[in-house]
């Protein structure tokens, strides 16, 4: 492929190479893209040459800043509600493949990273974040929850940080990253490239410099007394209560996002995680957003939140409901288990 490729993809030394470039579309997972990483973790599965993956991306503002749905928001608006899901389903596939892959995985993420670059990035064995390093889920402000196996990373964080951060979508840096389980190491920009070039030349993990401490404090560890105590509630309305209880300036803060988002989607997140949490494998995590998913653009906020968030930007979406009015009943129907039909079947890795 050429540099022209949004994603480039290549063979150099004993390493195979994913490169996002779409830096002016902050990176932005699109279709085609998702099947370019498929393709190729399929083709060097077996290859000799390649003894380890790179991933990375051009450009300094972003790893992967998310998928690209304005497509998917179009198509549900002309009533098109079966090609999104389509889409998440051939995704969920890759980011199993490469979840469970056979070779080491190295994933370098710099600024955004957030949504399917999640996805990407989250999923490598070795994953490296920088000073620029912002790590997000931010799926609820936009009518959705957290997909691509992002709900096996929150499942996984200590306590009920994962609860914390995937309700409401709270960016973290490098530090707070690789606290949570989204990352592993911390390196200085400036030294990446020097890492990838040890990488290509010997195919071996182990050169990746070690203990390494970002210069900035994460604040997750600081606020895990205030996250145990309200982010343990049976349901959003629990968590809810909890935070006026406590009358923080943290519970403040925590309040006015959740009131902010999509309250369907805040609360359809609290139990995905959950689920995730009782079965936390890449499969099952995939399985249980996809029964959201699926549904999102015909029954949930996803539209109405990409088009306050996306195509209009006024950042003034009409939800269908707020946390006082969240129907219980609703959340339940848009998770129930998989139509037969549309089950993803999972290739080997």
């Amino acid at each position: 492929m050429t540099d022209e490729a949004t994603m480039i993809v290549r063979k150099e030394g004993r390493a195979g190479r994913l490169t996002f470039n779409r830096p002016k579309a902050l990176n932005a997972l699109d279709a085609e893209m998702a099947e370019a990483i498929d393709a190729a973790l399929a083709a060097w599965r077996d290859d000799p040459e390649v003894a380890v993956v790179v991933i990375d991306a051009v450009g300094e503002r972003a790893f992967c800043a998310g998928g690209d749905i304005a497509k998917i928001y179009h198509q549900g608006r002309a009533g098109d509600f079966t090609t999104g899901p389509r889409f998440w389903r051939e995704e969920y596939r890759m980011n199993a493949r490469l979840a469970e892959y056979g070779k080491p995985v190295v994933s370098f993420m710099q600024g955004f990273v957030m949504g399917g670059g999640v996805g990407v990035g989250g999923h490598a064995h070795h994953r490296v974040v920088g000073d620029t390093t912002q790590i997000a889920m931010p799926e609820t402000g936009i009518g959705l929850i957290p997909d691509v196996g992002g709900t096996l990373l929150l499942a996984q964080a200590p306590g009920r940080v994962g609860e914390y951060l995937g309700v409401t979508g709270s960016r973290i840096g490098a530090a707070d990253a690789i606290y949570a389980g989204f990352a592993d190491l911390y390196l200085p920009e400036a030294e990446w490239e020097a890492v990838k070039a040890q990488l290509i030349a010997t195919g071996d993990p182990s050169v990746l410099p070690k203990g390494r401490v970002p210069a900035t404090k994460g604040r997750l560890a600081d606020l895990r007394p205030q996250i145990e105590a309200t982010f343990g509630g049976r349901d959003i309305h629990e968590i809810v209560a909890a935070l006026e209880a406590s009358g923080t300036h943290f519970a403040t803060e925590t309040l006015a996002i959740l009131r902010r988002n999509s309250a369907l989607s805040e609360e359809a997140t609290l139990r995905l995680v959950r689920m995730t949490r009782a079965t936390p494998t890449i499969r099952d995590a995939l399985s249980n957003e996809f029964r959201f998913t699926l549904r999102a653009v015909e029954k949930a906020d996803f539209l109405e939140g990409v088009r306050a968030q996306i195509i209009d930007k006024d950042r003034s979406p009409t939800w269908k409901y707020s946390l006082e009015t969240l129907p219980m009943a609703e959340v339940a129907a848009l998770l129930e288990p998989l139509p037969r039909d549309w089950e993803i079947a999972f290739e080997t890795a």
